[in-house]
């Protein structure tokens, strides 16, 4: 499963959106409320990248929500894609 970041401006909604997750294969691993740009925090696990495109998707059909996803990676995970870089 990848790792997501994705930062949202609708707190109110975050068990209709962690039953979406669900719906998409994804999982809430937590919900973080911040002070900035955005209001909302979460961890996300899914099987790809499509599955979390729908899901973003999905919470934005909602209305009024604006969100911005991230793929985290893990430090082996970096660790591996520094190694298959190519010295130009």
């Amino acid at each position: 499963m990848a790792t997501y970041v994705m930062l949202s401006d609708s707190p109110k909604r975050t068990d209709a959106f962690e039953e979406m997750a669900k719906k998409c294969g994804a999982t809430v691993r937590d919900a973080f409320w911040t002070r900035g740009e955005y209001d909302m925090v979460a961890i996300v696990e899914a099987p790809d990248d499509i599955s979390m495109t729908a899901l973003g998707l999905s919470s934005g059909a909602l209305g009024n929500v604006r969100t911005q996803t991230l793929r985290a990676f893990t430090l082996a995970d970096t660790k591996t894609i520094v190694g298959k870089m190519v010295k130009g």
